[in-house]
């Protein structure tokens, strides 16, 4: 046990509290669009910063680097396939979203949005959206948890199951407190230190590697294309970006249209280097610490390489960036799975839309606290998989449900309510049913639940009557919107 490495993150965990308290306090008096989507008051910095590290939990410095460093290059197709998507949504999603979501009744959700944008009552997408959110939201919030007990373990010598309740006391305080607000701006700060200690790590470790070590090294590891179901499946995760609600909600929140682009480069720019030098850990981490079943099974490359390397001040800062891309992701991930339920869900079924913003503000965070102690139990499971594993499964579910049916309602006029529910239900059922049963086949679930979406949202939109007069105003109000 090095106090050191403890004291580090005693002060780091101490200041992502301070943060949501700071903003309980400023925000005490705001309703249910402050909690939920800061008011539509994102900065194009922090709205940046925090659309890239609100996606790259854990997975990013444990999980991708594991993979490279277990099975070679052929890996790093993920890292190409999600920086082609990322920069996609920016610059083609991004702009549009933002514009729609205020056209269409400001919607602060992404259900609330596929509704209004078809003038629709029916609360029949918002339900179907809210049970897809708390499914898979409970998946991906149990990965981030996951990787802070095997950090807290590893490191300290803490028992992971301890220090996995330890993590989800910390990510609960602030989200509870501060909401949106909270989360952006942790994140933001979160995203500077993942940066730092990414480009630092692999660095570093690359003036210390062994060539007896490279030389041992397998020869198909260095062969990018050796599998082709690699660069299929690995572009595939790109799609994802599309459909992330927690992702995709940053979009919505950009303070003024004319700093879209601003935050589109930051942004992409930040994924870049991130993605980037993930390859780099797990290459250099090969190299350098040589093939260990421990540090693979465990995803712990980036830990050991850290831990060799530098003093404990050190080490324990540029660990942080562990907790900070769990807990930027996690954060995230249970705003927007309480936004789902307790504006699409809560008020208009239970509550018959007479909720207060009080009431609506305690029923989002006792979703948040739900649905941490469900992830909390289901992170604990030892038969829950391994942190990309867990990534995996709950980015396919959301990329293939929700991206074909944002992108139609976002670039297609005649796009209507009856092709975006059969979009999301084709979906879903496609992703999951293709990794219960054909995961065999080595092709990522998402690429084939996306493709039937796509279709299923077509072919329901021509089997709908057209939309009326109306939808189709909104949609040439939205193409045209300036603020």
């Amino acid at each position: 046990m090095n106090y050191t490495e403890i004291f580090v993150f005693v002060i780091y965990l101490v200041g992502m509290i301070g943060i949501g308290i700071w903003f309980f306090i400023k925000d005490k008096n705001g309703g249910e669009k402050t909690y939920f989507l800061g008011g539509r008051e994102m900065g194009p910095w922090v709205t940046g910063l925090s659309a890239g590290a609100s996606d790259m939990s854990a997975w990013v410095l444990m999980g991708l680097p594991a993979s490279v460093y277990a099975l070679g290059l052929g890996q790093m197709w993920i890292g190409v396939g999600l920086l082609i998507g990322y920069t996609l949504s920016w610059l083609f999603e991004a702009p549009r979203l933002r514009s729609f979501s205020i056209v269409a009744k400001d919607s602060i959700t992404v259900p609330q949005f596929l509704t209004n944008r078809f003038l629709s009552d029916s609360r029949l997408l918002q339900v179907i959206c809210a049970v897809v959110f708390l499914i898979a939201y409970t998946i991906y919030a149990a990965s981030s948890i996951k990787a802070c007990g095997t950090l807290f373990n590893t490191v300290i010598g803490m028992d992971a199951t301890m220090a996995m309740y330890l993590a989800a006391v910390i990510i609960v305080s602030y989200t509870f407190l501060g909401g949106f607000s909270a989360v952006c701006w942790t994140d933001f700060f979160q995203g500077l230190i993942m940066l730092g200690a990414l480009l630092v790590a692999p660095l570093f470790a690359s003036t210390f590697i062994n060539p007896e070590t490279t030389a041992s090294i397998p020869v198909n590891f260095w062969n990018p294309y050796a599998d082709w179901r690699d660069i299929v499946s690995g572009m595939a995760w790109g799609l994802g970006y599309f459909g992330m609600p927690h992702i995709i909600i940053r979009f919505m929140s950009l303070g003024r249209q004319k700093d879209m682009g601003k935050s589109a480069a930051i942004g992409i720019c930040w994924t870049t280097l991130i993605l980037l030098f993930a390859v780099l850990v797990g290459v250099i981490g090969r190299m350098f610490l040589g093939f260990d079943e421990t540090i693979s099974k465990n995803s712990l490359v980036f830990i050991a390489m850290v831990r060799q390397i530098f003093p404990a001040l050190i080490s324990g800062i540029l660990l942080s960036a562990v907790l900070a891309a769990s807990m930027s992701t996690a954060d995230s991930q249970l705003l927007a799975a309480a936004s789902s339920f307790a504006s699409d869900v809560y008020k208009p079924l239970v509550r018959n839309d007479k909720a207060s913003d009080k009431e609506m503000l305690w029923a989002g965070r006792f979703v948040v606290l739900a649905i941490s102690l469900t992830a909390l139990y289901l992170a604990a499971n030892p038969n829950a998989g391994s942190i990309m594993a867990l990534v995996s499964n709950a980015w396919g579910v959301f990329g293939a449900a929700f991206g074909p049916a944002i992108l139609l309602s976002l670039f297609w006029r005649r796009f209507t309510f009856l092709g975006a529910v059969a979009a999301i239900v084709v979906g879903a059922v496609v992703d999951i049913a293709w990794f219960t049963f054909l995961s065999s086949t080595g092709i990522y679930e998402l690429l084939p639940g996306f493709v039937a979406s796509l279709l299923a949202g077509i072919v329901g939109a021509l089997m709908s009557p057209a939309p009326s007069d109306k939808v189709m105003a909104l949609y040439d109000k939205a193409i045209k919107f300036e603020d």
